[in-house]
């Protein structure tokens, strides 16, 4: 080979050695700033809300290419508190996340849980969501005072079943409902389901008398009309749901649910800015935004430290709420 041709492959190994690699979205460049892999454990069954909420968040992620990939799994068990316990025992892990709400809350003090989401990393709380009290289409009762006329009557006999444990929010929106037209909530006859998914059975099959969930777990059921909403919980009247709010038909309840994001305890100062970074990212695409109209979700923002204040004040609010009613 002539030298001429030596120094010409020596000069192309010199250009490739110094001229960096061209950059691409998710490549090594932007490690520093995005996450592009994400463990999401949901702690109820599928078809809840908490699996609801994340399945449609990380979808709304990868579609916006904010995210590359996304496993959500399910780990049920003693109203969310197995997966709580879960989450706090992946000390530093930064890749997984828990997504949780008020039932949660409530579950921590009712199944005397080691462990509290106080343990936890706040990441971003994500939505508010009324709860609705729904029959099956075949149930007796057409409208909300013919179910509160015979709930006074027989409290006992009128089971309502619920996706949440004793202390979660499908819980303490009958209790309070008791409360409110007079009846002791130790005189419910409340039967607990893991989930919104589970529950649906048990009210279209008339194995309860009603049901209280969220209203987005259960949008496709009304519109098919196998489900029949006789009110929601909410103080005004939701888009699309022709129901009456509890407080027009005489029962003084406001009650919102509210879900969220947390991740394990002792993860670095890096891992918990970018996590938050992905959510209040999400909030600003058009996918979220879709998702927050098509579910009957409202958008409630809320970010690293600002969640971590709420979940103090929650914990504080739940504990009084349970002791009020004599269920802790």
């Amino acid at each position: 080979m002539k030298p001429s041709s030596w120094l010409a492959i020596a000069a192309a190994l010199v250009a490739v050695l110094l001229v960096p690699p061209l950059l691409t979205p998710g490549s090594e460049a932007d490690e520093g700033s995005q996450i592009r892999s994400l463990r999401v454990l949901v702690p109820n069954a599928p078809g809840g809300g908490y699996d609801i909420t994340a399945r449609t968040a990380t979808k709304a992620m990868e579609d916006a290419d904010l995210l590359g990939n996304a496993e959500v799994f399910n780990l049920p068990g003693a109203g969310g508190t197995v997966g709580l316990g879960r989450t706090v025992a992946e000390r530093g892990n930064g890749k997984l996340v828990m997504s949780m709400g008020l039932g949660v809350v409530g579950s921590v003090f009712t199944n005397k849980s080691p462990s509290s989401l106080l343990d936890t990393t706040p990441v971003a709380k994500l939505i508010e969501e009324s709860d609705i009290v729904v029959v099956g289409k075949d149930s007796p009762y057409q409208n909300i005072g013919q179910l509160l006329d015979a709930w006074k009557r027989d409290p006992g006999a009128v089971q309502v079943g619920g996706g949440s444990s004793p202390g979660g929010p499908d819980h303490l929106a009958p209790m309070l409902m008791a409360k409110a037209i007079g009846l002791a909530p130790k005189t419910v006859n409340y039967v607990q389901y893991d989930g919104g998914g589970e529950l649906l059975a048990s009210v279209l099959g008339g194995k309860v008398a009603f049901g209280v969930s969220g209203v987005g777990e259960y949008r496709d059921q009304i519109a098919a009309g196998t489900l029949r909403v006789l009110a929601v919980t909410s103080e005004k009247r939701l888009p699309g749901i022709d129901a009456p709010t509890l407080t027009e038909s005489g029962v003084d309840v406001k009650f919102t649910n509210w879900r969220g994001i947390v991740a394990p305890p002792g993860i670095t100062e890096s891992d918990r800015a970018k996590l938050v970074s992905l959510f209040e990212r999400l909030q600003k695409t058009p996918q979220w935004q879709e998702a927050l109209q098509r579910n009957g979700w409202t958008g409630a923002f809320a970010p690293g430290e600002q969640f971590g204040s709420f979940l103090k004040e929650e914990n504080t609010r739940v504990a009084t709420v349970l002791k009020e009613l004599g269920l802790a």
